[in-house]
């Protein structure tokens, strides 16, 4: 089973959606859910980020489909990004970053690689 971490920052991320999408906590909750029974192969809508650097081991993550019924009529397709990393020698995902693509063009690298190191 797969076993979830959060950095520090992202459960601020995570805070701060929740004043703007009140069933943010629902939509990450069937996210790991539905990312935990796929895994090591990923969901659909995920891409591998690249170009970060040498110095992280681990790959990550963007999801782009992520599921929140405050956004209703939108479905997967609701704007927020998720970026983790997954360690599969020891079935562990971390997750780093949670927003929404209006907000914030892209994740945030320096974060990436304060905590992927």
């Amino acid at each position: 089973m797969t076993d979830f971490e959060e950095i520090p920052e992202f459960s601020k991320d995570l805070k701060k959606m929740h004043k703007k999408f009140r069933t943010i906590y629902d939509g990450l909750e069937a996210f790991e859910k539905a990312l935990a029974s796929g895994l090591p192969n990923h969901l659909s809508g995920t891409v591998q980020i690249s170009d970060i650097g040498q110095d992280v081991k681990d790959p990550i993550y963007k999801v782009r489909h992520f599921r929140c019924k405050a956004l209703k009529g939108k479905g997967s397709r609701s704007g927020i990004r998720v970026i983790y990393a997954y360690q599969q020698d020891k079935d562990n995902a971390t997750l780093i970053e949670m927003y929404h693509k209006s907000k914030q063009g892209n994740e945030n690298r320096e974060r990436i690689l304060k905590h992927k190191r």
